[in-house]
Parts: structure tokens; C-alpha cells; sequence
């Protein structure tokens, strides 16, 4: 065994696949036009004017503002594995041991995106009057959020809701929903759409005492971004073992605070 040998970047790549293969917040929000350092940067651009032609036209310019957030989040893993040397050797062992480190990293990063509810633009319920969801009326609240939308003017492509499992049983029981919903790793139930709504999956949406935040939004309304800041080995002194550690930063921030509506309900 060398630790000398220890390869950060296959690791890292290992990590990353992982994590963007099941992660929420890679699907249902925007990527950085650009990443220096811990800053991430979000580009958006004015709107473009229409005018009543009277025989000549002229150009405007278009403006583009950006927005700039911190990727002031930061998260570590660290595991032993017995030989560096024979698991970058083995190749496929590589996955094994980062698809733990990987799965924890995404429910993390899906719990604190989805926990920008608080920048929403529209609401429908509140913790003090929350919305008790039933299997009789869950199918139509969740309607009413792609309408909260919709008056706001937000495209009708690229929209989401995302509820819990709790919910989902409820809409499966509702015959404008399929029965046996299929969900793929990253959450996104196959097929399924209310409203113009990609209906995605987590049990990493925000609980208040009990009242559950339902999200539905534009993939436009948040931006975030992440990175793998480094990945060392080490021998540990105290096992026969080699250790490995990583340092992962993020971020993520309201961009369009009319793109996303919220849905504050308990489940029956």
C-alpha cells in the first residue's frame, strides 16, 4: 500500500457522478454561469421590450444583470478503506466505497435548497392555517400551485412540485394520477405531471412541526452551485487502514422569488 499513490481526481470524479446522478437540487434548479474561488455567479437578462410599428423600428439594448452568492456551505466526509492502491486498482471499487459518502453529501445539499421556501413569491396555506391534504383534494391543491405560477408569468416549461412520499401515496390514489408511480433515482416520478408540474419526489422537503413545504417552481428560481473543494488520503496511525477525507462547498439562493409558490400542509 502507498499512500503516495492516492489518485484525488478519479475520486472526486467518482463523487461528483454519483452525487449528480440522484441528486433533486441538480434537476430543479439553475447551474452558475460562472465559479471563482467560493463565489458563484448567475447571469440574468433584461426584458426585451415590444412596440407598436409605425413605419420604423428601433433597437434597444438589452441589459444583464448578475447575481452573485456564496457557496458558504461546507460539508466533509471521511472513510477508512483497508488499501488506496487496491481499490483504484479494482477500479469499480471506487463507486462502492464513494456511493455512501455521495448519497449523504445529495440528501444534505436536496434539504437546504428545498428549504428556500421562505423566498417564495406566492403561498397557499401558512403554519398557522395549513392545508389538510386527503386523497380527495391533494390532485387540485396541487393544481392550484401550477396556477400560482401561471399568474406570475412563469414558462410553462422546465416547472416541478415537489412533495414526500406521504404525498405521493395520496395522489396515487387518485385516478387522474397513475396508480403505481414509477420514480427514477433523482426523484422525478416518470410520466407524471399535474398542471404543467414534473411532479419529483424527496423526503428532504422542509417539515415545520408537522407542516410539510410543498414546492412548485421554475427551474430558473433558484441558482446553485457546488464543488469538491479537496479530496486527500492519509495512513491512519491508529488501524491498518488508509483514511480519506473531502471537503465539499456550496450554495444556493433565491433568483426569481416569483417562479417558485409554496404549499404549507399537513398529510393525512
Amino acid at each position: 500500500m502507498a499512500v503516495t499513490n492516492f489518485i484525488p481526481t478519479i475520486w472526486e470524479a467518482r463523487l461528483m457522478a454519483n452525487f449528480h446522478k440522484a441528486s433533486i437540487a441538480d434537476v430543479i434548479t439553475t447551474p452558475p454561469t460562472e465559479i471563482k474561488g467560493n463565489k458563484i455567479t448567475f447571469n440574468k437578462v433584461g426584458a426585451v421590450a415590444v412596440k407598436d410599428y409605425a413605419g420604423s423600428v428601433t433597437f434597444d439594448g438589452l441589459s444583464t444583470s448578475s447575481v452573485d452568492l456564496n457557496m458558504d456551505q461546507k460539508k466533509y466526509f471521511a472513510f477508512k478503506v483497508s488499501d488506496v492502491d487496491k481499490v483504484q486498482s479494482a477500479g469499480e471499487l471506487v463507486d462502492a466505497h464513494t456511493a455512501e459518502a455521495s448519497a449523504t453529501l445529495q440528501e444534505t445539499v436536496d434539504s437546504y435548497v428545498l428549504g428556500l421556501y421562505t423566498g417564495a413569491g406566492s403561498s397557499i396555506g401558512d403554519d398557522t392555517t395549513p392545508i389538510a391534504l386527503t386523497e380527495s383534494n391533494v390532485y387540485n391543491n396541487i393544481v392550484d400551485l401550477g396556477t400560482k405560477l401561471s399568474q406570475n408569468k412563469v414558462p410553462m416549461a422546465n416547472r416541478f412540485a415537489i412533495i414526500n412520499y406521504a404525498v405521493l401515496g395520496l395522489l396515487s390514489k387518485d385516478a387522474r394520477f397513475t396508480a403505481q408511480p414509477t420514480v427514477l433515482e433523482n426523484g422525478v416520478v416518470e410520466g407524471q405531471k399535474i398542471n404543467g408540474l414534473q411532479i419529483v419526489v424527496s423526503e428532504e422537503i422542509a417539515n415545520v412541526t408537522g407542516k410539510y413545504k410543498i414546492l412548485g417552481l421554475h427551474k430558473s428560481a433558484i441558482g446553485h452551485g457546488k464543488q469538491i473543494d479537496e479530496v486527500e488520503a492519509m495512513r491512519l496511525q491508529d488501524d491498518f487502514a488508509d483514511g480519506i477525507r473531502g471537503l465539499m462547498v456550496y450554495g444556493a439562493g433565491v433568483l426569481r422569488p416569483e417562479a417558485i409558490a409554496v404549499l404549507t400542509a399537513t398529510i393525512a
